[in-house]
């Protein structure tokens, strides 16, 4: 009865058999009676009972996750709309090379996400210099991985193959929103990454 009600409630549990060879009884009694085998059904219907539940709390997660997944991405959408302006309008207005307007849009995109992300999909109203600080730090790393990343794409896109750099920019800014997602959620705001 122990076992089982370990093998219940622990989650991803290695188990592993050892072989056991039982003998007939030399000495005294089986307990087994109707009562003991009474409370042993109780005990599996409770078991029962608690693994239905925890199926429930698990497309709980499941849903706060994708919940969390689609904020992220929205705001992932905003920056994306930050960074496709500021860049345009660097590029457009101060004729700036398109790297460099690509480099403006970024700093724009990281720091209004970081904003919305840390309020509204991260749901941290603790505002203090410290840990904002140290969040910001983090998020700007995290997403800086994602900038290298775009502008290594932005560049080979455009220069290597020809594409636009309105077409270039959207498929770069969209190559680094998933791994950026996983990584500020994980470690800028301390939240495991499937819940």
């Amino acid at each position: 009865k122990m076992l089982l009600e370990l093998l219940v409630k622990t989650k991803g549990v290695k188990v592993e058999e050892i072989p056991y060879t039982f003998t007939d009884r030399q000495f005294g009694s089986s307990k087994l009676d109707s009562s003991i085998i009474i409370d042993y059904c109780k005990s599996v219907w409770k078991l029962y009972k608690y693994g239905r539940q925890e199926r429930k709390e698990e497309k709980r997660t499941s849903v706060r996750f994708l919940s969390k997944a689609a904020r992220f991405f929205t705001v992932g959408a905003s920056g994306l709309g930050v960074n496709y302006l500021t860049s345009m309008l660097f590029a457009l207005s101060s004729d700036m090379w398109y790297l460099h307007a690509t480099l403006m849009g970024i700093i724009f995109s990281i720091t209004s996400n970081f904003i919305l992300n840390k309020y509204w999909t991260f749901e941290d109203r603790d505002f203090s210099t410290k840990r904002t600080l140290i969040q910001y730090t983090k998020f700007t790393g995290f997403s800086s991985i994602g900038a290298l990343v775009q502008l290594g794409t932005v560049y080979y896109l455009v220069d290597e193959l020809s594409v636009l750099y309105p077409i270039a920019l959207v498929l770069a800014v969209g190559t680094a929103a998933f791994s950026n997602f996983v990584l500020n959620k994980r470690w800028t705001f301390k939240e495991k990454v499937w819940s």
